[in-house]
């Protein structure tokens, strides 16, 4: 499948990216051959490989939780621009 030059342009703009002419014939080329790898695929014969949410098997790989020793309040709040009532004091950033 060869996505036009209008196709690149309206993914730029779902992207909101502003690209140069030069940008968008590379960007053509490239994501056309991507398409077209992906036809090449949907030809496959996949009807005997069951579906699989990953190809590696999983692991846990987390430490367990212990409890240590922390950073002492007043260290923590030691270089803040402001505090109040031993908390950081910040801007709302919603009305």
């Amino acid at each position: 499948m060869i996505l036009s030059r209008e196709d690149v342009e309206h993914v730029a703009e779902l992207a909101k990216l502003a690209l140069t002419d030069a940008e968008q014939e590379m960007y053509q080329a490239q994501l056309s051959a991507i398409l077209e790898h992906f036809a090449t695929l949907a030809h496959l014969d996949t009807d005997d490989i069951p579906g699989t949410a990953s190809a590696l098997a999983l692991k846990n790989v987390l430490r367990e939780d212990e409890v240590q020793p922390s950073l002492p309040r007043a260290a923590a709040l030691a270089n803040a621009p402001r505090t109040e009532a031993g908390q950081f004091r910040v801007e709302a950033v919603l009305d």
